[in-house]
């Protein structure tokens, strides 16, 4: 089976060669020393594990499964992009706001409904499937042109401001939860814009660590709170099955997560975008399959018991600095994040950590996402002087933010939904020939 790179180029085989190259920039189809490839497929697995494991944890999903299916789902990007795109695909944050209002989940420890959950979440793969299948078919300019920029960035500030109470109401137990969050967003802010090198590339981890160390100094240390409890951490063996969770299929919650689709095609067609950019070479021609795989990978994890993946922009980061962007990086690292997801002893770690420090994280991280559409807006020069971005935005930004909810009969659709639904019609309307002809 071949594949063809481009105009300029030979057909290829399916996989690339991986031609050996010890220095400079390294391109998708060459490698480093084994050692090397090693190291930097680590350094990935770091660069993702903040989030991956984070959202789960928000979401009341097992941490280990979440992180065995984003390996899985890695593999299945490489394989059906034939290793020719490098990117990591991880918990997505868009799943969080609708799969709490799908399940009522209360922010602590395992959701109830979980296997409602899954089910959207795999209405969401396979709505994502379908208009990656168009894609294939018709090219990506009816995307752009459903989504422009102007209601892409609407759509994501909407589902951060969305999530803030969640963030808050997690910090907001008591005097001692509030400051303990509160250190934990410091912390990250200060390794992102202090920390040296790379390192400056991991606040959320980096986060997560210190405001821990801080929580076992003064709650187990001082009693100062409530203390962290090891039993479960010491008693969890080294190896052993994930806890998997089959999904279940109800009407309001597909209804209400699935919309999610359009984020995760928004968010996988900037980040192909931005390492067609690095790399100096169009990856257009992969765009269809990235889509797909994408898509079945969160079809694959939501049948197990895992969050929705996304390609994610921490591991373009990392390939921004580093300039190595071999695919086989990525194949390593997903490997490693499967061994990961047998390990209990490492799920049971992740599950210690205290409520107020992932208060702490969630704040961050919620407010990166709302704020994510201002950079959204400034790369692609929004005009905000037009009525119609300027109104899109600011109808979807309230709605988000105050979770309209609109109710049909017996299907009812959340904040997140109106805003994302919202601002593609509203936008269409006001863009309207007829809306033109009436200026």
């Amino acid at each position: 089976m071949t594949t063809t790179m481009g105009s300029d180029e030979q057909p290829q085989s399916y996989f690339p060669r991986w031609k050996f190259k010890a220095s400079g920039v390294i391109m998708p189809e060459e490698r480093l020393s084994w050692g090397q490839t090693v190291v930097s497929g680590l350094q990935h697995c770091v660069a993702m594990s903040g989030s991956t494991i984070i959202a789960p944890l928000l979401m009341g999903f097992d941490p280990n499964v979440a992180v065995l299916f984003s390996g899985i789902g890695t593999l299945i990007f490489f394989v059906i992009v034939a290793g020719r795109v490098p990117s990591y695909l991880g918990s997505s944050f868009a799943f969080i706001a609708v799969v709490i209002a799908a399940t009522g989940y209360a922010g602590q420890g395992p959701n109830p409904n979980l296997s409602v959950a899954l089910g959207g979440i795999i209405g969401a793969g396979v709505l994502y499937g379908v208009i990656a299948l168009i894609v294939m078919w018709s090219g990506v300019g009816w995307v752009e042109r459903l989504m422009p920029p102007a209601v892409t960035g609407a759509v994501v500030a909407a589902i951060g401001l969305n999530l803030a109470p969640v963030a808050v109401k997690a910090v907001s137990a008591g005097a001692f939860d509030t400051w303990i969050g509160l250190a934990t967003v410091l912390i990250i802010g200060v390794v992102a814009v202090a920390a040296p090198g790379l390192w400056r590339r991991l606040p959320i981890i980096l986060g997560a660590i210190g405001g821990y160390l801080l929580y076992l100094l003064f709650a187990n240390g001082l009693g100062f709170g409530k203390p962290i409890d090891f039993a479960q951490l010491a008693a969890a063996p080294w190896l052993g099955m994930p806890s998997f969770t089959t999904p279940t299929f109800q009407a309001d919650a597909i209804f209400l997560i699935a919309p999610v689709a359009v984020i995760l095609v928004a968010e996988n067609l900037g980040h192909i975008k931005a390492v067609g950019a690095m790399t100096g070479r169009s990856l257009d021609a992969y765009l269809g399959r990235a889509l797909f795989a994408d898509s079945l990978a969160t079809i694959v994890a939501a049948c197990g018991g895992g969050t929705g993946v996304t390609t994610y922009a921490e591991n373009i980061g990392v390939m921004a600095a580093t300039k190595v962007y071999s695919t086989l990086l990525f194949a390593f690292a997903a490997t490693v994040s499967i061994l990961l997801g047998f390990s209990p002893k490492f799920g049971a770690l992740i599950l210690s950590i205290p409520g107020p420090v992932i208060g702490g994280l969630s704040i961050v991280l919620f407010g990166l996402i709302a704020a994510m559409a201002g950079r959204i807006w400034v790369e692609n020069k929004v005009d905000f002087a037009n009525p119609a971005n300027l109104i899109t935005v600011a109808v979807a930004l309230t709605a988000g933010a105050g979770d309209l909810t609109l109710k049909f009969g017996a299907f009812t659709i959340g904040g997140i939904g109106t805003a994302t639904f919202g601002a593609i019609i509203l936008y269409q309307i006001l863009t309207s020939p007829l809306a033109r002809r009436a200026e």
